[in-house]
């Protein structure tokens, strides 16, 4: 089963739910804002996708931090706290699965979704 993180209110992750319950795949969803998410899982999901894909630098959430927090979501490691801090910076959605980490809802994450 995959586990699905995002955003109740973010509308491509709405798409990909709606998405996953027409191809019958089994999900489970979580949301990042109300249920949390740890530093531990931000690390894992950064060292299985990289951090590069997983920080949105084109939302809001981003635009609002200080130039001190940007140059450290640059950094690397201190990416990792603030997207934990703040779960709107991570690219959404991110699946989850025995290891397996996708980011986003591009047709090539549909398609691994599917395999």
């Amino acid at each position: 089963m995959w586990k699905v993180y995002g955003l109740k209110n973010c509308d491509t992750c709405r798409k990909a739910l709606k998405w996953l319950q027409a191809e019958g795949i089994a999900h489970a969803f979580a949301d990042v804002r109300k249920d949390g998410i740890s530093e531990d899982d931000v690390a894992r999901w950064a060292a299985a996708a990289s951090l590069e894909k997983l920080v949105n630098r084109r939302g809001t959430t981003w635009r609002t931090l200080s130039e001190e927090e940007k140059a450290a979501a640059e950094s690397g490691e201190g990416a990792i706290p603030l997207c934990a801090a703040h779960p709107a910076l991570i690219k959404r959605p991110v699946f989850e699965k025995d290891g397996r980490v996708l980011v986003g809802f591009t047709d090539s994450v549909k398609a691994e979704l599917q395999g």
